[in-house]
């Protein structure tokens, strides 16, 4: 992934939703496009990862749960 500034999930999907409402109207120039899709397919890996990190932070805490570690 290449090194972008830090962003939230929010930050990130509400950006993503910009780019793909940009492409949708037809705002994108030529020129442009290649770096708006390269930040987008960029915007849905760092979605996806933050996603899957949650998850299993998420998964971590319901066995802690489940073993009694977690008062």
């Amino acid at each position: 992934m290449e090194n972008h500034e830090p962003l939230s999930y929010e930050e990130a999907f509400q950006e993503l939703k910009n780019v793909v409402e940009e492409l949708e109207r037809g705002e994108i120039g030529v020129d442009q496009l290649v770096e708006k899709v390269k930040r987008a397919t960029w915007l849905c890996q760092f979605l996806q990862d933050r996603l899957r990190r949650t998850e299993e932070e998420i998964q971590v805490i319901f066995r802690e749960i489940e073993e009694g570690k977690m008062e």
